[in-house]
């Protein structure tokens, strides 16, 4: 080893150390560390490892450089590229040169140790670099050696005597540039002189009173203006305190309007340009003033509108079922309606609060234990700041920029929107805006409280108490309660598009009578957000009320208000409970953190469990729900009793979850009053006003579901028809229409009665229009004929029409009488003619007619049957189950609504598919014609006829078959699929 070189006996020096340190091995002569040492030394001079490829390692650090860039990470950018390029560029200890192999291979190495540089928390650690030693050597000493210096007889005197410098300062006289100090405006005649210099006679004692240079920042920045600027002319200053200021400032934000420093100016408060104080600029100190006034006009504005709408009263009182407030209003003829004064009562309310701080600032600066200045005055109230920006945008959006004139409901209903979208939009932002969100949700929970009293008295009382007409729903007094069109007409939803910000009414009628469900695709209307997901259920309840209010039944008894809680209790009950559920108190023997942990741990169980009734699956919220309950001791408090005062951070975690709350805390409490409302109306039309015997009637007589009882009724129409007689006296059909009813079903026949209807003569062409103009009528009492409308029974005439129509056409079939046909033509055998006999026998003729006849009959029966059985017992059946499960009343119209629709379209009676309906029609008609032939007999009627019946019925049948086929296979008619299955079989044999 002696003729090793240096590099080679280190590396044999630090390859034993690497083998001590990773096996472990101390003993360098045991046979283990010899054989590592062969096998590391073996790759070290034998290893079949490539050399570093510079270019790569380049295009690796150029590639980093870049990916840090597109990751925006600019300082690991500008580092990586700078610390690599002074690593190339600078000597190793063993290498003299730059940017040799060693140097790229030592970065090849980093490189492929490094993670990914752009995931990785880098902060470039600062290294020092060795402080060049200063010459301490005595030069001076050095150079003066030898030298005689004469100290005087004392030397120890310093050189320089303070109190003499003084004394001589004291007598020179200082310009105003240099002093610092506040001196009277240099006249005007000295701007001749070159250096504008003016000597001002001062003198001070630095011992006593020494001034610092920024404390008269101002008159060294207007010295420096008037030296510098040749047309700079002195104004007259009102020099002010920094504490004068301060006091200024809290009088503007409390409300003082007479002030000094700000000037209110037709509302706007402005800053006047002659106040400066001495240690700031005029530009500085007018650019903070201008941010305040700013913050003072918001102040001003809001304190304007709550006196407008207060009355100027000193106190302003919540606003109430009873409106008292409205009394003591501003002297107008319109007075501001409920909304608007809770809106003002919760502004009160934070107003109280934020002069309090003021109050307590300026105490401290009474106090003067500490120094207050203008910049932490500012600091301090630098989150009512932002609160009462976000307040006047607030304002200005939903008071302010309403146009005169706007009814109230538009009113009330753009500041509630308004509000909801704040809480929405500042929720978005998270953490940052916690306070500015719980803000807003304090002025919505108090803006809130008329509407919910509203909706509390329509839904619990059924009297809608709106003096001012601020709600979305209005009554229309015009309609009584015990009208037939009450449940339609009378109330009026309004709803306001914000892209065209017009009025607009939707009539109950026209939306189905619940409200809300009919939003055009085209135009898109909003109403009071909160109330979207529940209007129906409010609509609902209010009229079921109203409705329960004025039937006499049991079912409207009503606990008393005082023992009652209202609807605006309920929801802040909820709110609490849904915060506060499951609380327990940790006990002594553990601490305060272990209790802290183990509370959160079991609220957040709890409170998961709660939430997953609501099938919401969101361990985070739990979590959230949870810790604001072990934050916030004082919750129950803050919501209890009528002045509810909302702390600002409390409720932070609903406003988190805004919808969700109103889902868990507002809404169930208004489902449960609509489901207990309309329950009692359902039951109280169904068990004491028979709403479901009067459908059954409906039934029986409109569709023949009575079928004996009718049946005694329209054969008897029949018979006169088949007897040549006239039946079409209204006297005659009452009286057996009576006779009919009378004898299975007493009760109903002073409800039942007949009518003909004026027809025009060119509809009654064909025989089987003969039928049309006969209506039926049912009187149907109050409330039932809410359901049971006069529109309701026209339909029930049409399907009643087509039925008599199918009935007339099978009764006439059923009673012809093969004897009737072969005894006349007994009778014509033996007169016949040789003509006649030429063209076909009579056997053959009256063969022909029992064919045709049984072709009619199966295709009428088929009808008849699809009809009666497909259409209308199988529709009833599905009805009746529908009207057992419905929950309200609008529900139950909507229900058998949809049942006439339905068998209205299934008896081929929509305009849609009249052409169907033509040819039955046809066939009908035909069926009348020919058992008119049959009974008159040969002789009234020629061979040809029997071709053209038999032409006319085989086409139609035809076209039928085929249309209804193509439909059923299109699926568009599923319910034909049994009368074309019958048709088809009919047309296979003809």
């Amino acid at each position: 080893m002696a003729h090793w070189s240096r590099f080679e006996k280190e590396l044999e020096l630090e390859t034993r150390r690497l083998i001590s340190h990773y096996t472990s091995i101390q003993d360098e002569e045991d046979q283990n560390f010899q054989m590592a040492l062969k096998f590391a030394w073996s790759n070290f001079k034998f290893h079949r490892f490539l050399d570093t490829n510079r270019h790569n390692v380049q295009r690796s650090i150029n590639g980093i450089h870049e990916k840090l860039m597109v990751h925006s990470d600019l300082s690991k950018a500008e580092s990586w590229l700078r610390l690599t390029g002074e690593f190339l560029s600078s000597p190793l200890p063993n290498t003299e040169e730059t940017k040799t192999e060693v140097h790229y291979s030592v970065l090849a190495l980093l490189l492929h140790l490094s993670d990914s540089p752009s995931n990785t928390n880098y902060c470039e650690r600062p290294r020092l670099k060795e402080a060049e030693k200063e010459d301490e050597f005595d030069w001076a000493k050095y150079l003066m050696e030898g030298e005689d210096i004469d100290t005087g007889p004392f030397p120890d005197t310093p050189e320089w005597s303070e109190d003499e410098s003084e004394e001589e300062d004291s007598q020179q006289p200082l310009s105003r540039e240099d002093s610092g100090i506040q001196v009277d405006r240099t006249p005007q005649e000295d701007h001749e002189q070159n250096d504008k210099t003016v000597q001002v006679t001062w003198t001070c004692c630095f011992q006593d009173s020494y001034l610092h240079l920024h404390s008269n920042l101002y008159n060294v920045w207007d010295q420096h203006l008037y030296n510098t600027g040749p047309l700079y002319l002195p104004e007259e200053k009102s020099f002010v305190t920094e504490t004068q200021v301060i006091r200024e400032t809290l009088w503007l934000f409390s409300g003082v309007k007479k002030l000094f420093i700000f000037q209110h100016n037709d509302g706007k408060v402005t800053v006047r340009n002659d106040v400066v104080v001495t240690h700031l600029t005029n530009n500085c100190l007018h650019s903070v003033l201008e941010h305040i006034a700013a913050y003072g006009q918001a102040v001003t504005r809001l304190q304007k509108f709550i006196d407008e709408v207060t009355g100027h009263s000193a106190e302003p009182c919540p606003p109430g079922l009873n409106s008292s407030s409205s009394s003591s209003s501003k002297k107008s003829s319109d007075p501001p309606f409920r909304t608007y004064q809770a809106f003002v009562w919760a502004l009160y309310k934070y107003f109280t609060s934020f002069k309090e701080e003021l109050n307590t600032i300026e105490k401290d600066i009474i106090a003067k234990d500490e120094t207050v200045t203008l910049s932490s005055v500012l600091e301090r109230l630098s989150p009512h700041l932002a609160q009462i920006t976000m307040l006047h945008r607030v304002f200005c959006t939903g008071v302010a920029d309403v146009p005169p004139g706007t009814p109230n409901v538009l009113r009330a209903s753009h500041l509630l929107n308004t509000l909801y979208k704040a809480i929405i939009e500042y929720d978005s932002v998270g953490e940052a805006s916690e306070q500015s969100v719980a803000l807003l949700f304090s002025l919505w929970v108090e803006t809130v409280r008329p509407y919910l009293e509203i909706v509390d008295e329509w839904i619990v009382h059924g009297h809608l108490f709106d003096p001012a007409k601020e709600f979305i729903i209005q009554r229309n007094k015009d309609v009584p309660v015990n009208h037939r069109d009450f449940w339609y007409a009378t109330y009026t939803l309004y709803s306001v598009s914000e892209t065209v910000e017009s009025e607009e009414r939707l009539s109950d009628a026209a939306s189905g009578s619940s409200g809300g469900e009919q939003a055009s695709s085209s135009r898109q209307h909003t109403m009071v957000s909160f109330l979207k997901p529940v209007l129906k259920q409010i609509i609902m309840a209010g009229k079921s009320m109203q409705l329960l209010k004025n039937l006499d039944c049991k079912e409207t008894e009503q606990p008393d208000d005082a023992e009652r809680k209202s609807l605006y209790t309920l929801f802040l009950e909820s709110v609490q409970t849904r915060l506060r559920h499951g609380e327990d108190s940790p006990t002594n023997t553990v601490t305060e953190q272990q209790a802290t942990k183990k509370s959160l741990i079991k609220m957040q169980s709890i409170v998961a469990r709660h939430l997953e009734l609501d099938d919401i699956h969101d361990p985070l919220l739990a979590i959230n729900f949870a810790r604001l309950y072990l934050e916030q001791n004082d919750f129950h408090e803050k919501f209890s009793g009528s002045n509810v005062i909302l702390d600002r951070s409390s409720e932070s975690v609903t406003c988190q979850t805004f919808e969700l709350t109103l889902r868990s805390c507002l809404y169930p409490h208004i489902e449960r009053r609509y489901i207990e409302c309309c329950g009692n109306l359902m039951r109280t039309l169904k068990k004491d006003y028979r709403l479901l015997g009067y459908l059954q009637a409906m039934r029986n007589y409109f569709l023949l579901e009575a079928g004996d009882t009718m049946y005694d009724f329209y054969t008897a129409i029949f018979d006169k028809v088949l007897e040549k007689e006239s039946w079409q006296q209204l006297a005659f059909l009452n009286v057996q229409l009576q006779e009919a009813v009378g004898q299975r079903h007493p009760e109903d026949s002073s409800r039942l009665s007949i009518f003909l209807e004026t027809i025009d003569p060119a509809r009654k062409k064909q025989p089987v229009n003969n039928l049309d103009g006969l209506t039926l009528s049912y009187k149907v009492p109050w409330p039932v004929d809410i359901v049971i409308s006069s529109e309701c029974q026209k339909i029930y005439n049409q399907v009643f029409l087509l039925l008599l129509q199918i009935k007339w056409a099978k009764y006439s079939l059923d009673t012809l009488r093969f004897s009737d046909l072969t005894v006349a033509a007994k009778r014509q055998e033996g007169g016949q003619s040789e003509e006649s006999t030429a063209k076909e026998p009579i056997n053959q003729q009256i063969h022909r007619m029992f064919l045709l006849r049984v072709k009619l009959m199966h295709f009428v029966n088929s009808l008849h049957n699809y009809i009666m059985t497909r259409i209308l017992h199988s529709t009833g059946l599905e009805f009746q189950h529908q009207v057992q499960e419905a929950k309200d009343l609008d529900q139950l119209i909507k229900i058998h609504y949809r049942y006439l629709s339905t068998i209205h379209d299934r008896c081929l009676l929509r305009e849609k598919v009249s052409f169907v309906k033509e040819a039955i029609m046809k066939v009908l008609n035909l069926v009348l014609i020919f058992s008119d032939r049959w009974q008159a007999g040969f002789g009234a009627w020629k061979i040809e006829s029997i071709d053209k019946m038999e032409s006319d019925f085989k086409n139609c049948h035809m076209f039928l078959v085929t249309i209804l086929n193509k439909a059923v296979c299109r699926g568009s008619f599923p319910h034909l699929e049994s009368l074309a299955l019958s048709l088809m079989a009919g047309f296979e044999q003809c």
